[in-house]
């Protein structure tokens, strides 16, 4: 068992890569493609042999950006976020235009779903399985085709 001071001593501690990676349970890759399109700027930094080093917040902002991912926000969106917060402002009215906005898209998707399920309805109930050779002679299926 290590003495308490060591503990907090190796709590304080950057850490690497692969630390972050098995913590958030994240590819290394990800982590790298996260830093490079800036979403873990304030978070990290290079040792003198170019090693990252990340500071535990990086943890924090790693499970913000899988939460709204799987929340259907896009990358951009995300760093516009976290852009916000970077400045010491909380987020939240943006993260609540972003959500509504996906809300928005979901209602107009299921608008059009609901408008191709009804055609696909329409054109089942009217089925022929044996047109008429003049439909057969102009048209690939003329069940689907006027």
């Amino acid at each position: 068992m290590k003495p308490p001071m060591m503990e907090s001593h190796l709590a304080d501690r950057p850490l690497k890569i692969g630390e972050v990676s098995a913590e958030a349970e994240l590819p290394v890759k990800t982590i790298r493609y996260y830093e490079q399109i800036g979403l873990l700027v304030p978070t990290v930094e290079r040792s003198p042999s170019g090693y990252r080093l990340f500071d535990k917040s990086v943890l924090n902002r790693l499970a913000f950006i899988k939460r709204a991912q799987s929340l259907g926000l896009s990358l951009k969106e995300i760093k516009e976020i976290l852009q916000v917060h970077d400045r010491g402002e909380l987020p939240c009215g943006e993260v609540k235009q972003h959500l509504e906005a996906k809300v928005r898209a979901i209602d107009e998707q299921i608008e059009a779903l609901e408008m191709l399920r009804s055609q696909l309805q329409g054109i089942l109930q009217g089925w022929q399985e044996q047109p008429s050779a003049e439909r057969i002679a102009h048209t690939i299926c003329p069940n689907i085709q006027p």
